[in-house]
């Protein structure tokens, strides 16, 4: 696996790979192992084959990286760690808080960090409206969790700092939630991503407040 994990990442866009240590493809390719292992007595994904899990969820959340800015981050609707767990090991100067409701899942992260000795990251087992220990705090607040736009800002707006950004990791462009989005936020950028080894598209939508800008 890791072979293959080696070989989708050189084909990432220059900066993703060359950011990245052999320490890190190392405890990224045991993260995938222990996603595995637990897959099959806890469905914590769809994904059953292990190097499908390499593209689909290793590669798909690392291409967001050049794209990030500040050191606070929070990932809602986490299921099991993505894109959070990836990042985290690959920007171990950044704290995470990744945070579902599901205790299985939560459980899970928390292994994992253990684990694999990953210190930058807190699990927390809450729903997002219900997540008030840090209000107005991350630099950037991230998900793939969420049906719409709308639906992201309005459960997760006491979360990002007045500075902060809201990343929405989508499919296909989302023309029509981008049309219908709340007049408070605005369009940052669209960046289109692309993942060896994924068809299908991939964008990421970076929203901020308007009072922001």
């Amino acid at each position: 696996m890791k072979e293959k994990l080696e070989y989708l990442l050189a084909r990432t866009d220059g900066s993703v790979r060359a950011s990245i240590s052999d320490e890190q493809v190392v405890k990224l390719v045991k993260l995938v192992e222990l996603l595995d292992k637990w897959n099959k007595a806890y469905n914590l994904t769809s994904v059953r084959d292990p190097n499908e899990m390499l593209a689909k969820h290793i590669v798909d959340s690392l291409v967001v990286m050049p794209h990030l800015k500040g050191e606070q981050f929070i990932d809602v609707g986490t299921g099991p760690g993505l894109p959070g767990l990836p990042l985290a090991i690959c920007m171990p100067n950044c704290e995470f808080v990744l945070l579902d409701s599901l205790g299985k899942r939560i459980r899970f992260i928390r292994q994992v960090c253990h684990e694999l000795n990953i210190t930058n990251v807190t699990a927390v087992q809450s729903r997002v409206e219900a997540y008030q220990t840090r209000l107005h705090d991350f630099d950037g607040v991230l998900s793939r969790a969420f049906a719409s736009l709308n639906d992201m800002l309005a459960w997760c707006h006491h979360l990002p700092k007045p500075s902060g950004c809201f990343y929405a990791l989508k499919g296909t462009y989302p023309e029509q939630e981008i049309t219908d989005l709340d007049p408070q936020f605005g369009i940052d950028d669209v960046h289109r991503l692309s993942v060896p080894g994924l068809e299908g598209e991939r964008h990421m939508v970076i929203i901020r407040p308007i009072n922001a800008h």
